[in-house]
């Protein structure tokens, strides 16, 4: 299970091998000298929409190949380097008043869409107006509504008179100059533009709504060559109308990325093994399973990488379904963490968790209201206490090999405890399922990073239905259907603390959930992966969530 929600944490990235920084050397993978970069996935994306995108690995690729923000992370693999923003289309990193309650960056000249368009304020503003289109842009972040005062606006497609004034007021243009003006202090705006797409621009003339989910259009240093398909991939080449000269994050390291999609990780580590034609030129988001573990020695261990990644594992029951708190005290008793982990790979793949933030993330405190996981008995005793004794439960989860086994050693243990356990695997459409509302399933599992090094990124995000409920139809985030008035009000003390206040505020919440069972931790995840023998430059950064940096690998 590497497909994850959300940005990054600060985490310490200790790699166990990590070979040569140069870009890239003479030669190439394919005829004619082209350098040709491969990236083998297995699991297909599903949104290239920047305002749509909320996958770990999918921002930062985006980030570095064709989407272009106000800033961005630079190519580094010192942690703190690589988490601050520098100025990317803007001409610096904003400049803060009215106690952060305002923001303003002015673009730069010269940055130009693929077809030689200048990129304007006014595509920035566009860009960020279609979040508020919440039944239409589903999936990607919400932190927008918690900072603009604008309630009737409902984004670029159906806005009315009433609503469009709001969101005028909040969002101005002014020649190159584009002012936010929050409803409250946002002290770290910068981070959020870095770490997300959905402040990034999007030309009016090429939105097509839902439609343009695969509809890449880039002012980055590629493009798409031909159009995307889903569950297969594409080809990036270079964008003629990107300028180095505007651009200090990102270069041309490559004449071209193939993204092949569809290989099993088992697939995916073998060939790299072997090592061979092609294959001597890729790179991986998947980690290595773990029957596989025993091929990776000698010369292949040096083509490892293991590294924490900034992301944790759970599960959230739903609250639509599950309202009985005993029961769901039950599930959390009853779920093996362990047999999960180790059905994972043990720990080169996950470590088990006692809170749904990442211990990297500042802020971090374990959390007492999971102490008795693992307690079959007792949640067989209580569960038979509440007379749910058989109670029906339908596991909904992103399938993959390995995650079906662990999903096989979670039903063995809630079905000690006396849960009737149906499996609910889903492939490609996992987010987009276990966003609706009104999903039939009682538990589903997530993945989440803190989008920058802040518990503010992680449970206010995941728990507060007010953002996450904007919609009809999606529950955003918030997977499993959690409203609760007083987990809001928690929110909100903590959120306009003190700073050196706020980590206290924010355990004394995640203990308040917890006992509520909105969530059950599962895993601190790892990443072990392999890249080929004749990749330059790899990392695995802070800035790419890390996934490989696209910033700086090349080919020789």
């Amino acid at each position: 299970m590497t497909k994850y929600r959300k940005s990054l944490a600060v985490v310490a990235a200790a790699a166990l091998s990590v070979t040569g920084l140069a870009a890239c050397g003479g030669g190439g993978a394919t005829g004619g000298g082209t350098k040709t970069l491969y990236y083998l996935t297995f699991r297909p994306t599903e949104h290239w929409d920047p305002q749509r995108m909320y996958i770990g690995r999918d921002l930062a690729d985006s980030s570095r190949l064709f989407y272009r923000s106000l800033v961005s992370f630079p190519v580094s693999e010192d942690v703190t380097e690589s988490t601050t923003p520098i100025p990317d289309l803007a001409t610096d990193t904003g400049t803060s008043s009215n106690n952060g309650k305002t923001w303003k960056f002015t673009l730069k000249d010269g940055v130009k869409w693929e077809d030689g368009k200048a990129v304007t304020c006014e595509d920035v503003k566009y860009g960020v107006s279609r979040t508020f289109a919440s039944d239409v842009i589903i999936g990607g972040p919400n932190y927008i509504f918690s900072y603009i005062d604008a309630p009737d606006y409902k984004g670029p497609y159906n806005a009315d008179a009433k609503g469009q004034a709001e969101y005028d007021k909040a969002v101005v243009c002014d020649g190159t100059t584009i002012t936010f003006n929050f409803s409250k202090p946002w002290n770290d705006f910068p981070l959020a533009v870095a770490s997300l797409r959905s402040f990034d621009p999007y030309r009016k003339d090429k939105d097509q709504g839902d439609k343009s989910n695969y509809a890449i259009f880039s002012n980055g240093p590629y493009k798409l060559k031909s159009a995307w398909t889903k569950d297969k991939g594409g080809t990036f080449i270079k964008n003629d109308q990107w300028d180095p000269k505007t651009d200090t994050v990102r270069k041309q390291n490559v004449d071209q990325i193939i993204f092949q999609e569809g290989l099993t990780n088992e697939i995916i580590t073998q060939r790299l093994i072997q090592d061979r034609g092609n294959d001597q030129y890729a790179v991986t988001d998947r980690n290595i399973p773990p029957a596989m573990y025993g091929q990776i020695t000698g010369d292949v261990a040096k083509r490892s990488t293991q590294v924490d990644s900034p992301f944790t594992g759970y599960l959230v029951p739903n609250f639509n379904r599950m309202t009985d708190l005993r029961v769901r005290q039950a599930l959390m008793m009853a779920t093996d963490q362990k047999g999960w982990t180790t059905a994972l790979g043990g720990d080169k793949s996950a470590k088990p968790s006692s809170s749904i933030v990442n211990p990297g993330v500042q802020g971090y405190a374990k959390n007492p209201a999971f102490d008795k996981m693992g307690d079959f008995a007792g949640a067989k005793q209580l569960l038979k206490q509440a007379g749910k004794a058989g109670y029906p439960l339908i596991f909904t989860y992103s399938s993959s090999p390995t995650a079906d086994k662990a999903a096989a050693a979670l039903k063995e243990g809630w079905q000690k405890a006396g849960f009737k356990v149906s499996l609910n695997p889903l492939t490609d459409t996992y987010y987009t399922e276990v966003q609706k509302r009104n999903l039939k399933s009682d538990v589903a599992w997530g993945g989440w990073g803190a989008d920058w090094p802040s518990v503010s990124t992680v449970i206010p995000p995941l728990f507060d239905a007010r953002v996450n409920f904007q919609g009809t139809k999606s529950n955003g985030q918030d997977y499993g259907n959690y409203n609760d008035p007083k987990a809001h009000k928690l929110m909100d003390e903590a959120s306009a603390a003190a700073l050196a206040d706020q980590p206290a505020l924010y355990a004394a919440l995640d203990k308040y959930i917890g006992e509520q069972v909105a969530y059950i931790p599962l895993d601190v995840t790892q990443f072990y992966m392999m890249h080929g023998s004749k990749v330059t430059g790899y990392m695995q950064t802070a800035a790419s969530n890390m996934y490989p940096d696209l910033g700086s690998i090349g080919v020789e």
